[in-house]
């Protein structure tokens, strides 16, 4: 059993924002005096040559720039980007490039600059449109500049919009969870991220819980009623936490989702690549700090790590991503990505039949249930094999 080399996207980490947020994990740097833009983005390319042997000749058919809070760049410094980027890279005609941006840091004229320099779909991080919520969650902005940010960047042109709503919040009501909703409905988006505030590790909120954080009982009802209204309004819930309107899911998303291939630039980020002559699949991150990137790359020493995925671990990576979707995967799609035979996960798919989680149908597609997706963690380690 082959692999078959699937489609490539580019991740692009701009890792400042204005302030850290205290549920935030991601790679994030709070903003200290004048950002060296410039900089930065020569950093970027001197990244993207070093990896270019790993990705030549191939198509990219999809771009994100996510952070730290990527619209803190202004429109010049991200044209600048694709403009080198696309001489070295084959973009796809018409391929989607989303910029994550904060609506605290929306400006007039920066929506038609981005839409100028190529960038086609704008993610939002609204979170809630509740005043004392986003206070609580240590955001920059509020529900008036939430607004206006939207409004703004559809003035410029831009139909293709993702909202940012979290649910689940410290002091939190049904009520409020689905009034949240309802603002973000009202500003007609085409997609919606709707997903559960977690404490993860090494956060001021790990550190120090919150008070008031709904229960597993209260977070399922308010759950249950918010993909109710989000479906009345006619978007599909096609990923765990993701709702588009017919034809406007994330093909970023999607592809990663769908164990696609994708180079990470950036203070770290990470890639996952199948590499052409040896059919292994490569996972390769960066530096995380800023200071520390900007030194090293497109040196040997900007790259914090390559593995090459062991077989035993290709069936858990996969699932790890593919149960995600509602559609699920077909195994001859799981064969084209793993070079593994569908007998390889053939009894932990008995076992997710035997529990109701899964079901397979006779020409191979897999789906989780409406159960399995209440279970998704536990059906994903079925898959997780022994070191």
């Amino acid at each position: 059993m082959s692999l078959v080399t699937p489609p490539l996207s580019l991740y692009v980490h701009l890792p400042w924002c204005v302030r850290k947020c205290p549920y935030c994990d991601f790679n994030s740097h709070e903003k200290r005096g004048v950002l060296p833009f410039g900089a930065y983005i020569d950093a970027l390319i001197a990244d993207l040559d070093q990896d270019l042997p790993l990705a030549w000749g191939r198509v990219v058919h999809s771009v994100f720039f996510g952070g730290g809070t990527p619209s803190l760049f202004p429109p010049e410094a991200i044209d600048a980007f694709l403009q080198q980027a696309s001489a070295r890279l084959r973009f796809a005609p018409g391929l989607e490039i989303t910029l994550e941006t904060n609506p605290g840091t929306a400006e007039h004229g920066r929506f038609e600059g981005y839409r100028a320099a190529g960038v086609n779909r704008l993610s939002f991080g609204i979170q809630s449109f509740d005043d004392a919520c986003l206070q609580r969650l240590g955001r920059i902005h509020d529900s008036r500049e939430a607004d206006s940010a939207v409004k703004l960047a559809q003035d410029a042109g831009y139909d293709n919009i993702n909202l940012d709503l979290m649910y689940a919040l410290p002091e939190q009501t049904l009520e409020m969870a689905v009034y949240d909703v309802e603002r973000a409905l009202a500003l007609q988006p085409a997609h919606l991220s709707h997903y559960q505030l977690t404490l993860e590790p090494n956060t001021v909120f790990a550190a120090r819980p919150p008070q008031g954080i709904p229960g597993l009982d209260e977070s399922w009802d308010i759950q249950e009623a918010c993909q109710a209204r989000i479906a009345e309004a006619g978007f599909a819930h096609y990923e765990v936490s993701a709702y588009a309107k017919p034809g406007r899911q994330s093909q970023h998303n999607l592809n990663y989702w769908r164990f696609g291939d994708y180079l990470g630039i950036g203070a770290g980020a990470h890639g996952k690549l199948t590499l052409g002559a040896s059919q292994e699949v490569l996972r390769r991150w960066k530096v995380k700090h800023p200071t520390e990137y900007l030194a090293k790359a497109g040196t040997p020493g900007s790259i914090g790590g390559d593995e090459t995925l062991a077989t035993h671990r290709l069936p858990f990576d996969y699932m790890l991503n593919a149960l995600r979707l509602h559609e699920g995967f077909g195994l001859d799609a799981f064969e084209a990505r793993t070079g593994l035979p569908r007998s390889a996960i053939a009894p932990q798919l008995e076992q997710a039949r035997e529990q109701g989680w899964l079901t397979v149908d006779t020409a191979g597609h897999v789906r989780p249930t409406e159960l399995g997706r209440r279970f998704t963690n536990d059906v994903i380690e079925l898959f997780l094999a022994d070191e």
